[in-house]
């Protein structure tokens, strides 16, 4: 390798200056890079020169030249290369030098695989069985850098590989090698096949005695190490199924080490609670129940060294931080973890006494774990607590409001929001005990400290969000408090939260909010105008409220200023580049799009390009670079390259598996928000703009698709959810404007789409996806019905799909692999997951011939039949029986659907009738509902059972408390009337069934009731007029109301004219008991013509 000794000396001199002060890097050493010759020179600097800082530069800049050029390189160069490197690494003693050494070897090794580089595998045999612990070392550096830069290419030698590493992680004198070692398997771990498994098995015990070690010798290096347990969860679980117990155990013992650092418990409490998220039922079924809680309670309740206080505590405490990286935070984690996957029996039988106890402590910092306990259950276990703790765990929550240490009373809040936004709707039925409580922290908001009026937003909003009308007798002092806060507070912050506020009693409040409409609009539009920096956080929140009150206060106050709100989004968009802020502009165009969607057909070019460019940028992906930065700037100006690598660092990570530059990937949150608001919002814009969209709709189908493996499971939920709606986009312009063009496009949507819901439902590891795609595809079904199910074999793989969630055999559902064996206790999140999958049966039997989907029916119905036994939770049981009433509703309308209920009819019958003597109010109303959607799908098919379900109905009737129930069995009544009257002695049942009128709580039922009064008025006139008095009185009550709709009160209209017509006198006389104002309401509707 001949090369210049001038360019050499020149390099010598250059590199010293430019390790020192990169910017002055100078023109001609940049020119010099340029320069073949470039190779060999660096060669010889990197194997001659006296200066060890020279010569780490030197492998660092041959390695940023093979990494681009390596084909540019000739094939003489790259076999000198090949020997001086490692020529280099062996006489090399200094460690940063060896480090850039290795990171070129496997630079090379990416582009040259291992067996074309048989020296590389020659050193690496004989460096790292060598008797000089030294040379294993680096050797075992070597190894770690090449195979993690192309692991897949050491594949046959894996075996090998792990025999080493079994002897390697005994030498526990020796902690670097171990390290190197763990690293090394780390990278494998993804790659390893089953003839690998059982050696990696075998390892487990060995690796935790050396992670243990490794503690003692260095925590930075144990930390990285840790990582290897995580890649062993995220890539092949089973391989460490067996050593559960002794990991937990490792990590435990990690956790409550409190002379380790932070970020090794960190990762110990996150290894413990991802085993928990994986092998839930093998914790519980190896009793690690007891041993975590034990551990992780002291760490949730243990208080911050003196003068310091949590980091949620702090006064300039940001809520939206979510980079808590502290054992605290990662205790409450687990505990959230538990709640999400584990029953909620097995859990509080074993949690509630640790939370209690520190609920009664004397030490406020216990307090505050006892009610951060209680917070992080509320979700996971909402069910649970809903029926059986709220009132004891609300009276808890309520005391600790007045304690007499502040971060005791901030916990509180924080539970009570956990509570408001995860306990609906019965929390909210405790409004006149917890209002006051909330308004007393909003009356003294200028006197406290801001970290603390935020904890009571929190709460607060929560709470208000969710109260609907309830919340009317507050809304004068709420928005007098709102409104003061925003022309007054010197603070940005408390303007923002009282924004905030106001989008969340919108929410609750709707059209009741117009009287306070403009002096809001007013407030927003000054703080959207107004460019400061300082403003930014304020303007995110104003956009989001003005969203809200797009969906809630109304059309006709809303639309006049839709066209000015879109403007304002754009502008804001043109003149600021912030994720947070186009996020919400998205969600605003998706807004006014449900209100008023011509005003944005003029900025549909403008808002998806904008749209599109949030879901390609890699904006916010930061790539943490191992080196210097220096070097790179001698080889920026070199894309012009034939193989220049793109302009986007991810191109990097999709072509290569590793890039030795790269430790590794983080993205920032906010940008993570703004891909997935722009999927949602890209959806519900193609759906409401319709055919207007048409032109945008394949680019951004084609954007949102690419987006289903994101690293992020909240952008792939998005994006299914994103395809669904385009699905129903296309079926609704193909439904106005029916062309085969139209027709074909659909299909092609369908075909697409529907296969890769099919395959995340079996594959996507993260449940709230598989829900996401559930939901996405139950949408698609109601909307398209059978034209969903075109594609041949379809309707079969959509049925095992949900038979394969109801019987728990996918992979988020733990693929079945060991079956609890009491069954039918799981988290609440599983059986959730298992709802949304019932839900898709009566949307497929709407959407075939009864006949074409008998066979897969056949399949299901046992399946949910088995949720209805008394042994299950309330949930399972309302499921059950309410998804049999929606499959039996949906047969009323397909062909075949009649004989097909009739046959279904014995098997359906003991389950139902089981479900109206449920003790839960929910099940009875549900199994009364089933009832009467059975007789109305199998009618005279069913005549035998009618005076067993006769019998059964008037003795529940006698003693109904529960309006929505009664109301239901009005309906189911009216059901069987319509379908066979010839089965029902309406002399008995008629009066009975006008007694309970007005229908009080399920107003949808008013349909079924006027429909079937009308029917009787035309089969049996006579009848009706005999009770003409309680039909008329209720009649008054919901004539004009929203409790009816359009149809419905055409048909009651049209039927009280009739009477009123044709038998005056009677009609007459039974308007003379009415009120006046309702007499006045009858007699104008009637009038009318």
């Amino acid at each position: 390798m001949a090369f210049d000794t001038n360019i050499r000396t020149l390099f010598e001199r250059e590199i010293v200056t430019l390790a020192r002060d990169p910017a002055n890097a100078t023109a001609q050493l940049k020119l010099a890079f340029k320069d073949p010759a470039i190779i060999p020179a660096l060669c010889a600097v990197m194997t001659g020169s006296q200066n060890s800082q020279i010569r780490q530069s030197a492998a660092v800049m041959l390695r940023m030249r093979v990494k681009k050029h390596w084909k540019k390189i000739s094939p003489d160069h790259r076999e000198s290369l090949k020997a001086v490197v490692l020529q280099a690494f062996q006489q090399e003693t200094e460690h940063a030098v060896r480090h850039s050494l290795s990171q070129l070897s496997a630079v090379m090794v990416k582009h040259e695989t291992p067996d074309r580089w048989p020296a590389l595998f020659a050193l690496l045999n004989q460096s790292t069985k060598s008797n000089n612990p030294t040379d294993r070392q680096v050797g075992l550096l070597l190894l770690s850098k090449v195979v993690e830069s192309n692991p897949e290419s050491f594949k046959p030698h894996y075996r090998q590989l792990l025999q080493l590493f079994g002897t390697v992680l005994q030498d526990l004198d020796n902690p670097t090698a171990m390290y190197y070692s763990i690293l090394t398997l780390t990278a494998m771990t993804a790659y390893t096949g089953t003839e690998e498994m059982n050696l990696m098995r075998s390892l487990i015990p060995t690796l935790i005695i050396a992670l243990k070690h490794l503690i003692k010798a260095d925590q930075d290096q144990a930390s990285e190490a840790m990582e290897v347990l995580d890649e062993l969860m995220e890539s092949e679980v089973s391989i460490i199924v067996p050593h559960i117990a002794e990991i937990v155990h490792f990590c435990l013992e990690v956790s409550a080490d409190i002379t380790l650092t932070d970020s090794l418990r960190v990762k110990a409490l996150s290894c413990i609670a991802f085993l928990i998220r994986l092998k839930s039922k093998t914790v519980l079924k190896q009793k690690l129940l007891n041993p975590i809680l034990q551990t992780v309670f002291p760490v949730l309740s243990a208080a911050p060294p003196p003068g310091e206080e949590d980091p949620e505590d702090e006064e300039n405490s940001n809520e939206d931080d979510t980079d808590n990286e502290s054992p605290k935070h990662f205790a409450a984690q687990v505990i959230d973890t538990m709640a999400l996957h584990m029953p909620p029996e097995k859990l509080f039988h074993q949690l509630m006494p640790l939370t209690q106890a520190c609920l009664a402590s004397e030490n406020p910092y216990e307090r505050k774990a006892g009610l951060m306990c209680l917070a992080v259950l509320a979700e996971g276990c909402a069910d649970h607590i809903r029926t059986k703790m709220l009132a004891s765990m609300l009276q808890t929550v309520c005391q600790s409001l007045s304690d007499s240490n502040q971060v005791v009373r901030s916990a509180g809040l924080f539970a009570l929001g956990q509570f408001s936004e995860h306990l609906q709707p019965e929390v909210s039925k405790y409004c006149a005990e917890l209002m006051p409580l909330l308004l007393g922290y909003m009356s003294a908001l200028n006197q406290a400290k801001i970290g603390h009026v935020t904890k009571a937003f929190y709460a607060l909003e929560n709470f208000l969000e969710n109260l609907g009308s309830e919340i009317e007798p507050y809304l004068p002092t709420l928005m007098e408090t709102m409104l003061s806060a925003l022309s007054n507070a010197e603070n940005l912050k408390l303007k923002e939260l009282a924004v905030s506020a106001i989008g969340a009693i919108a929410n609750a409040a709707k059209e009741k909010l117009v009287p306070y409409f403009l002096p809001v609009i007013e407030s927003l539009k000054s703080f959207l105008t107004d460019t400061r920096d300082e403003m930014r956080a304020l303007q995110t929140q104003a956009l989001d409220t003005l969203s809200v009150l797009a969906r809630t206060i109304g059309k006709e106050v809303f639309s006049p200023l839709a066209a000015e709100c879109v403007q304002l989004g754009l502008n804001l968009t043109n003149a600021i580049d912030d994720p947070d802020l186009r996020r919400c502009t998205y969600s605003l165009f998706s807004a006014v799009s449900t209100v008023s969607p011509d005003c944005l057909n003029p900025h549909l070019t403008a808002i998806t390009t904008i749209m599109l460019l949030s879901l390609k940028s890699t904006e916010g992906v930061t790539a943490h670079l191992e080196e210097d930065k220096a070097f790179v700037l001698l080889d920026d100006d070199d894309d012009d390259d034939d193989e220049a690598q793109g302009d986007t660092i991810l191109d990097d990570e999709v072509t290569d598996t590793v890039d030795p530059d790269i430790a590794g990937f983080s993205v920032e949150n906010a940008y993570i928000d703004e891909k997935e608001d722009a999927c949602d919002a890209l959806g519900e814009i193609a759906f409401n703009t319709g055919a207007a969209f048409q032109p945008f709709l394949e680019s951004s189908f084609q954007q949102v698709y690419e987006l289903r493996d994101f690293p992020h499971e909240d952008v792939r939920r998005a994006a299914f959810g994103a395809m669904g709606q385009f699905c129903r986009a296309q079926h609704k312009v193909w439904q106005e404007n029916p062309t085969e063009a139209n027709h074909q496009a659909l299909q092609k949507l369908l075909g697409v789409v529907l296969p890769s819901f099919l395959e995340a439902v079996h594959s996507e590891r993260e449940r709230q996806v598989v829900m996401g795609v559930l939901e996405a595809m139950n949408a698609v079904l109601k909307a398209c019905q059978g034209e969903a199910l075109q594609s041949p074999g379809l309707l079969q793989e959509i049925s095992q799909a949900i038979r394969d969630v109801l019987k728990k055999r996918t992979v988020c559902q733990d693929g079945g692999g060991d079956e609890a064996e009491d069954d039918e206790q799981q988290a609440e999140y599983d059986a959730m997951l298992q709802e949304f999958a019932g839900e898709g049966i009566p949307l497929l039997a709407s959407a075939v011939p009864a006949d074409t989907f008998q066979p897969y029916l056949n399949e299901l119905l046992p399946l949910i039949m088995n949720k209805a036994k008394s042994s299950c939770t309330v949930a399972d049981r309302s499921f059950s029986v309410g998804t049999l009433g929606e499959i039996l509703q949906s047969l009323v309308n397909v062909s075949g659907g009649r004989a097909c209920a009739g046959k279904l009819s014995n098997q359906l019958l003991p389950v139902l009738v089981a479900g109206v003597r449920d003790s839960d109010s929910e099940v009875r109303n549900n199994s009364v509902f089933a009832l009467g959607a059975m007789a109305q799908a199998a009618g005279p098919l069913v005549a035998q059972d009618y005076p067993m379900m006769l019998a059964l109905f008037s003795n529940l009737l006698s003693k109904e408390q529960d309006r929505r129930v009664i109301d239901n069995l009005c309906a189911a009544l009216c059901r069987m009337i319509m379908s066979n009257m010839e089965g029902v002695p309406l002399e008995q049942v008629f009066p009975a069934l006008l007694a309970r009128l007005p229908l009080k709580e399920d107003m949808e039922e008013n349909k079924t009731v006027y429909s079937c009064l009308a029917m009787l008025y035309s089969q049996n006139p006579a009848l009706v007029l005999s009770h003409i008095q309680p039909i008329v009185s209720a009649s008054s009550h919901v004539l004009g109301t929203k409790d009816l709709d359009t149809e419905t009160q055409n048909t009651l209209v049209m039927l009280l004219r009739d009477v009123a017509q044709r038998h005056s006198q009677e009609f007459e006389g039974a308007m003379r008991s009415l009120p006046a104002e309702q007499k006045m309401k009858l007699t104008g509707a009637v009038s009318q013509s």
